[in-house]
């Protein structure tokens, strides 16, 4: 094994030595999806897939499978598994990914092969009295990151990674940092919840403070910006506006930080104020930005306003909308109803 020697140039370098021979498989996935700047999301589910078609064919390596391979593959999915079709076609990305771009083979078959179809289904929408029920029935900080859901259209992951500094309650607005497809927007935050966030803010500084007095106070700071300002990562800005309750250890890192709080603790809030509240429609964390829209729709607001606000990169996607109100975008109203 090979010694480090430390470098003589004043600079520092890390303690252990690269390791020899080529990188696996799956690390090799990992870098090419970082290179990339894709969701750290994306790079878990593609690694799973990616795992899950070697193992099924007895631990063979994707260069000695093909077309035959991944067709069994999916179908495995669909006939044992049954799975939908949107999982079918996140497993077959996956698999595309890896023969593409850490292969690098681009072979004919990969064009043939075909795409499981995805049903079109309407979003669950749940009217202003449902909404005003599920609301009711929920408090403190759930019920306010529930309330800028349908309040401010945010999904899910939009609201819990909320950072301090791009909430801005005297202009009513806040910034969405890294949404869907890594695009940044501003979206409307309601005058209704201003006095109820900036005791949330109040709350998040003094546990920032009791952080930093303990000689803790970090958080996780996007791409190389901890390098570029090395004081920033304790700024009380930078802090998450939903902090975690209790500090724990970052898996990449091993540094001990103070996370955003729990998604899933949130889904469950939202799931039970559901069921206290008799709502019939399966009501989730997502059918609050669906009902946003929807309500803006109702009361008037064109298409283009309404898709900015959501984030979305076609307008197509925000028309799903008018087909929820029975109606085409001019409001054409029955006869019978005249």
């Amino acid at each position: 094994m090979r010694r480090y020697h430390p470098p003589t140039d004043g600079t520092t370098r890390p303690a252990i030595a690269p390791p020899a021979g080529p990188p696996r498989l799956l690390d090799r996935v990992r870098e090419r999806m970082r290179r990339l700047g894709m969701a750290r999301r994306t790079e878990e589910a593609y690694v799973g897939w990616i795992r899950r078609y070697v193992l099924a064919h007895g631990k063979r390596h994707p260069d000695q499978m093909g077309a035959r391979e991944v067709e069994q593959f999916l179908t495995l999915l669909a006939v044992r598994d049954n799975v939908s079709p949107s999982t079918q076609n996140q497993a077959l990305a996956a698999l595309l990914f890896l023969y593409r771009e850490v292969l690098g083979q681009s072979l004919p078959w990969m064009e043939e092969i075909r795409r499981a179809k995805k049903p079109q289904r309407l979003p669950v929408v749940l009217s202003r009295s449902e909404m005003a029920a599920l609301l009711g029935e929920m408090s403190g900080v759930h019920g306010l990151m529930a309330s800028l859901l349908y309040g401010s259209g945010l999904r899910l992951m939009e609201c819990v990674r909320l950072r301090v500094k791009d909430v801005d309650i005297a202009r009513s607005e806040l910034v969405v940092r890294q949404g869907k497809g890594g695009k940044d927007r501003r979206t409307m935050l309601p005058q209704a919840l201003g006095v109820r966030l900036q005791v949330q803010m109040d709350e998040a500084r003094a546990l920032h403070r009791r952080d930093l007095a303990t000689g803790f106070g970090e958080v996780w700071m996007p791409d190389a910006l901890a390098r570029k300002f090395p004081n920033a990562a304790r700024e009380f800005g930078w802090q998450y506006a939903f902090p975690a309750t209790t500090r724990s250890v970052d898996p990449a890192s091993g540094v001990v930080r103070r996370h955003h709080r729990d998604e899933k603790g949130l889904q469950r809030a939202v799931k039970a104020a559901s069921l206290r509240a008799g709502t019939a429609k399966p009501a989730t964390c997502h059918a609050l930005r669906h009902s946003f829209a929807t309500h803006l729709l109702e009361a008037g607001y064109d298409l283009r306003t309404i898709q900015e606000l959501l984030g979305h990169a076609d307008v197509r996607t925000t028309q799903i909308y008018t087909h929820v109100l029975n109606r085409g975008g001019h409001g054409v109203v029955s006869p019978l109803d005249r």
